[in-house]
């Protein structure tokens, strides 16, 4: 990985943590208005397991090559 790389990504590592953060949270308020009896722990970790999947899915995908020329 270059350093320019490196360098970028470093100084946005705030706003993509915070982009995550922000997803998870929007995604447990949606399901408590939704579902207002929810338990919130079983919410919290069906929530986390689709981001994994996800992630998951694109780090398949990454490896796959699909983004060598994004």
């Amino acid at each position: 990985m270059s350093d320019a790389v490196v360098k970028d990504l470093a100084e946005r590592k705030a706003e993509i943590e915070g982009a995550i953060e922000l997803l998870f949270k929007t995604n447990m308020k949606i399901t408590d208005w939704d579902v207002p009896e929810a338990d919130d722990t079983e919410a919290a970790n069906i929530i986390l397991d689709i981001m994994e999947k996800k992630i998951d899915q694109l780090r398949d995908d990454v490896k796959a090559g699909k983004y060598e020329n994004y």
